[in-house]
């Protein structure tokens, strides 16, 4: 397998994160390119033949060829006989899948515009309203993610799922952005289930394997 994607972007994070809980290892079972921002490569016509969007993460397995994070993730997940990621059941998939969905379509795209703002804008440039209010809505939003997890220790399920990657990206980059700027987003409101969540997942050897080093 080939993956297309620069380490550092959160949505090819994602499927580093998923090959390495499925037991996976870059150089071994699948080579990583450097592609996007700094690297180029995506707008190439090699590239732009195999993702008409010109994005990371994209996925070549032999003939399959795959773009769209979670799409990649599901087809990972759902590919192998260990289906503890992505559960067979529909009703418990669903439930895995919804976190999935609302991590990109609400919690990522709410905070996106405080994340790029603060990382890629220059100073001079950045509409720090918008960022305020930006991170402020993500920090609602994870609040339904403190309250969900207050009575159970995943997100979706009794043990860890895909549910779990993305969600924990985000977050990882929320607690980042209030730490370095916090002079410019000021104080938050304690999150306990969500800190012992995030601690206890960022810590499995596939997180320090994929995303850490």
């Amino acid at each position: 397998m080939e993956l297309y994607g620069r380490r550092n972007s959160i949505n090819v994070q994602k499927v580093m994160w998923c090959l390495a809980e499925l037991g996976l290892n870059e150089g071994r079972d699948f080579q990583r390119i450097d592609a996007g921002l700094q690297f180029g490569v995506v707008d190439t016509p090699e590239f732009l033949a195999l993702n008409p969007n010109g994005l990371v993460p994209t996925l070549v397995d032999g003939d399959v060829v795959l773009w769209e994070s979670n799409t990649i993730v599901r087809y990972l997940a759902s590919s192998r006989e260990e289906r503890a990621l992505l559960p067979v059941n529909p009703a418990a998939r669903a439930e895995v899948e919804r976190w999935m969905d609302w991590q990109l379509g609400t919690l990522w795209a709410t905070l996106r515009v405080a994340f790029l703002g603060l990382t890629r804008v220059p100073e001079a440039e950045r509409n720090y309203d918008a960022i305020r209010a930006s991170h402020l809505e993500a920090a609602r939003l994870l609040r339904i993610v403190d309250d969900a997890l207050s009575h159970q220790l995943f997100l979706a399920q009794r043990h860890f799922t895909v549910a779990d990657i993305g969600v924990a990206l985000a977050a990882v980059r929320w607690f980042d952005l209030a730490l370095e700027f916090a002079d410019v987003l000021g104080t938050y409101a304690q999150r306990p289930f969500l800190v012992d969540w995030l601690g206890r997942v960022i810590d499995r050897p596939a997180y320090r394997t994929a995303v850490q080093r």
